[in-house]
C-alpha cells in the first residue's frame, strides 16, 4: 500500500468515527425533537420512524400557555444564574488564595474540602431540611442557592486555583512594586488573564445547578418555587406519561443552556484547552 492510499485510509477512518461518535451522541437530541413534534395518536401508532408522517407543535403550545412550566424555567434561570455568579466569585477568590498564600493548616483545609466530595448527597438531604425548615429556607429559591453554592465551591475552587498556578507570580509582584495594592493586582492584572477559568467554572456550575434534581426535588413542595427538572416530574402521571408534552419541555429547557454556553464558548474552549500545549 502507497503512502498515499495509506493516509487517505487513517483519513477516512479518522474522520469515520468522529462521525460516527457526533452522530451517537446528538441521535438523544434529535429524537427528543421528533417526539415532541409528534402527535399523540401518532406516537404509538407509527412505531419507529426517523420522522413521524405529521407533525405537530401543540405539544409546545400546551407547555407554554396551559402548564406551569414557564414559572419553573423562570426559577431554575434564577437559581442557575444566581449559584454561577456567587461560586465563581467565591471560588475565584479562594483560589487566588490556595494558589498564592502558604499558612498553617492549608493542607488541613485542602483535606476537608475534599472530603465534602465524598459524601453521597442522598446521605445529606435529610440533615439540610432539617436545618433549612426553621430557618425558613425551604420552600425558596434562597435555600436551593445556598445548597448548590455550598456543593459546588469546593471543586471550583479546585478549579480557579489550576488556572491561578499557571500565571507566574512575577506580574503581580511587579504590579505591586509600582505601586498598586494585592487586590488591585489581582482585579486588573491577574483576573483578566483568567476569563478562561472564569467560563471553564461559570459553565460547570451553571450546568450542574440546572439540571440538579435531588435537592430541587426534597427541600421544594410548592410548584411556585419548584424548578424545571421537578417540574418533568409532573407530566408523568399514576398511569400513563404525556411523553411528547415532556419532550417538547425538554427542547425548551436545553434553550438557555445552550445560550449560556454560546456566549461562553470562545473563553470556555480557552479554559478547557490551557496547559495542553506547553509553549
Amino acid at each position: 500500500m502507497t503512502s498515499s492510499a495509506r493516509s487517505t485510509s487513517h483519513w477516512l477512518l479518522h474522520y469515520g468515527l468522529l462521525a460516527f461518535y457526533v452522530a451517537f451522541a446528538l441521535f438523544p437530541l434529535y429524537w427528543l425533537l421528533k417526539v415532541s413534534v409528534t402527535p399523540n395518536d401518532l406516537l404509538y401508532s407509527e412505531g419507529i420512524r426517523l420522522w413521524p408522517s405529521r407533525s405537530s407543535l401543540a405539544h409546545y403550545t400546551f407547555v407554554l400557555a396551559h402548564s406551569d412550566f414557564p414559572l419553573f424555567f423562570k426559577n431554575s434561570v434564577i437559581v442557575s444564574g444566581s449559584t454561577a455568579v456567587l461560586v465563581t466569585l467565591i471560588a475565584a477568590l479562594s483560589g487566588y488564595a490556595m494558589s498564592r498564600f502558604d499558612f498553617r493548616g492549608k493542607m488541613w483545609l485542602v483535606g476537608l474540602m475534599l472530603i465534602t466530595q465524598m459524601f453521597p448527597l442522598v446521605m445529606l438531604v435529610a440533615p439540610i431540611f432539617k436545618l433549612f425548615s426553621p430557618l425558613g429556607l425551604t420552600n425558596s429559591l434562597t435555600g436551593l442557592v445556598i445548597v448548590y453554592t455550598a456543593f459546588n465551591v469546593p471543586f471550583a475552587t479546585f478549579l480557579m486555583q489550576s488556572f491561578f498556578d499557571g500565571i507566574p507570580k512575577d506580574l503581580e509582584e511587579a504590579a505591586m512594586i509600582d505601586g498598586a495594592s494585592r487586590f488591585r493586582a489581582f482585579r486588573q492584572i491577574i483576573l483578566p488573564l483568567t476569563l478562561p477559568g472564569v467560563a471553564a467554572t461559570l459553565g460547570f456550575v451553571f450546568t450542574a445547578a440546572w439540571s440538579e434534581l435531588l435537592f430541587a426535588l426534597m427541600l421544594v413542595s410548592k410548584a411556585d418555587a419548584s424548578t424545571f427538572p421537578v417540574g418533568l416530574l409532573g407530566f408523568v402521571s399514576k398511569f400513563s406519561v404525556d411523553f411528547g408534552q415532556m419532550m417538547a419541555a425538554g427542547v425548551l429547557a436545553l434553550i438557555p443552556a445552550c445560550l449560556f454556553f454560546l456566549l461562553i464558548q470562545r473563553y470556555l474552549v480557552q479554559g478547557l484547552t490551557a496547559g495542553a500545549v506547553k509553549g
